[in-house]
């Protein structure tokens, strides 16, 4: 599949952050990311609801528009004893009982579900899917996990969304408390990418 050194592949996202880790793990496979943005293509809808038919939806957007390889995550937190909620509405879980999402909403609505059951068991999950084409038949998905507990009372001052509530048995902290780094070392997404970027070695002979 990747034939090129200096391969352009569409990220289909404008996220900075994304850009940058993406770009230096896939690097390793010959792959420079451009942002859909920097194309002119915009984000696209994320109707489904499981993670790996919303990144598919944003990776086959973005390909067709570009007519471009194409890159694209969707990920979120999965409570077991919730039913896997919030999942693909991470990000706007508070929504879904009538307030603004907000990091501080989303987090109160999951502590408060989480009182009413005894197992606080949970997982940060990352899919990655990379297309060939809009119609590329056989795309690469490599998935992430992060398993952990939820806490009542949030700890540490870094990372966003669920992380002050997010606890690492094997850390003794919660990802808010890792620094930066070690988190970009063993998050969900690290892994997926890991995952991914031996998907492509594989078809490519990186």
């Amino acid at each position: 599949m990747i034939q090129d050194s200096a391969r352009e592949v569409v990220l289909a996202s404008n996220n900075a952050g994304k850009l940058r880790e993406f770009s230096a793990i896939l690097a390793e496979a010959g792959i420079r990311m451009v942002p859909q943005g920097a194309l002119g293509v915009a984000a696209a809808d994320e109707p489904h609801v499981t993670f790996v038919e919303n990144a598919i939806a944003k990776a086959r957007h973005a390909s067709l528009h570009t007519g471009r390889p194409a890159l694209a995550d969707d990920s979120g937190l999965c409570v077991p004893a919730l039913g896997g909620a919030p999942g693909v509405y991470s990000a706007r879980y508070a929504s879904m009982g009538g307030e603004e999402p907000s990091d501080l909403a989303n987090n109160m609505r999951l502590v408060s579900h989480l009182q009413r059951v005894e197992d606080h068991r949970a997982y940060y999950v990352a899919v990655l899917v990379y297309l060939e084409s809009a119609d590329d038949p056989c795309p690469l998905v490599a998935e992430g996990r992060w398993h952990g507990t939820i806490i009542q009372t949030p700890r540490g001052e870094n990372g966003f969304g669920y992380d002050p509530h997010f606890w690492l048995p094997e850390y003794e902290c919660t990802v808010a408390e890792l620094a930066p780094e070690e988190k970009n070392r063993s998050s969900h997404r690290a892994r997926a990418l890991a995952a991914l970027l031996a998907q492509l070695r594989e078809v490519s002979n990186v």
